[in-house]
């Protein structure tokens, strides 16, 4: 469950809004929340084609949509820190966060369900303990929690940006040292893509190139807010497309590449503990695709060369 408030006149449909605020989620999904009653405007449940004034508070219960669901699937998780209210893992690429259409099973909610049984009893659809997400290709740092309290505990966390994301990415091209400050929307053809607009949703991202050499650069990124895609956006933003991005790169450099999958990798994760409040830094080196790209491209053997922890 999740609820808000609006906070300015907007003229937009309800299941509009909705599907721009939730983004991994469809209009289709929303309307179908609304038909169930589990869209609530003020205690009471939501007409289809109603359009919420300033200051309505809005619940909303996610259900299963009727062709997902989730269940436990024994699937290997590569467990980097764990304790009775807390787990992360290295997310592989090609693993998928939650169950979507297209993508029903084998997803990290799938593994963590079959892991932390206690998961179970929650009513959080498709994505018990999850609070945040790193794109199907992107690999690195994954957090969940195991209890309802951390879960909501680190939901503040993120929301306050109290939580540091290091990422670490390699581009066709330089996007020098900057703060990239662009609002980012969904693409108004291409719906699976977002891109920068100025109707957008707040989105900064900082970036520190640590090495340069030809065509490419190895950099340190820094997301400030965590919108949909935000890092693969706005390095297109800056005509320097992360190499092996299908959906945002540039397709010449990656046949030549022969790349598979995006070298994006969530590097480090630091924050205060939900529960104790003490300081956490999880650390991850990248997967073996992307230490040979930098290998080969920057004649480095150790991300800790350049960068250390």
């Amino acid at each position: 469950m999740d609820s808000f408030t609006i906070s300015k006149n907007d003229s937009e449909r309800l299941d509009l809004l909705l599907a721009r605020k939730y983004q991994d989620r469809s209009r289709s999904y929303f309307q179908y929340l609304i038909e169930n009653q589990s869209v609530l405007i003020n205690g009471s449940p939501a007409k289809k084609r109603i359009k919420p004034k300033l200051g309505d508070h809005i619940e909303i219960i996610f259900l299963h949509s009727p062709e997902l669901s989730l269940t436990p699937e024994n699937i290997p998780l590569d467990i980097i820190y764990e304790d009775d209210d807390l787990i992360a893992v290295n997310k592989p690429q090609n693993m998928v966060v939650h169950p979507a259409p297209g993508h029903p099973n084998g997803t990290f909610a799938n593994a963590l369900l079959y892991h932390c049984k206690q998961l179970s009893s929650w009513s959080d659809s498709l994505r018990p303990g999850i609070v945040h997400r790193l794109d199907k290709d992107t690999s690195g740092v994954l957090l969940a929690a195991k209890t309802i309290k951390a879960h909501q505990n680190l939901i503040t966390l993120f929301s306050s940006r109290q939580i540091k994301k290091t990422y670490l990415g390699i581009s066709l091209g330089n996007p020098g040292k900057v703060e990239i400050n662009a609002s980012i929307g969904r693409h108004p053809v291409h719906r699976k893509k977002m891109t920068v607009s100025e109707g957008g949703r707040d989105a900064i991202t900082l970036c520190e190139p640590l090495i340069s050499e030809g065509l490419y650069t190895l950099s340190a990124l820094y997301p400030i807010t965590g919108r949909t895609h935000q890092i693969r956006v706005h390095l297109k933003h800056k005509n320097a497309p992360l190499l092996g991005d299908s959906l945002y790169g540039n397709q010449k450099a990656n046949e030549k590449e022969k790349l598979s999958g995006q070298l994006l990798h969530a590097y480090a994760i630091s924050f205060p503990h939900p529960i104790s409040n003490q300081p956490l830094k999880l650390v991850v080196n990248p997967p073996p695709i992307f230490m040979k790209a930098i290998q080969k491209y920057f004649c480095i053997n150790s991300i800790q060369d350049i960068y250390p922890q």
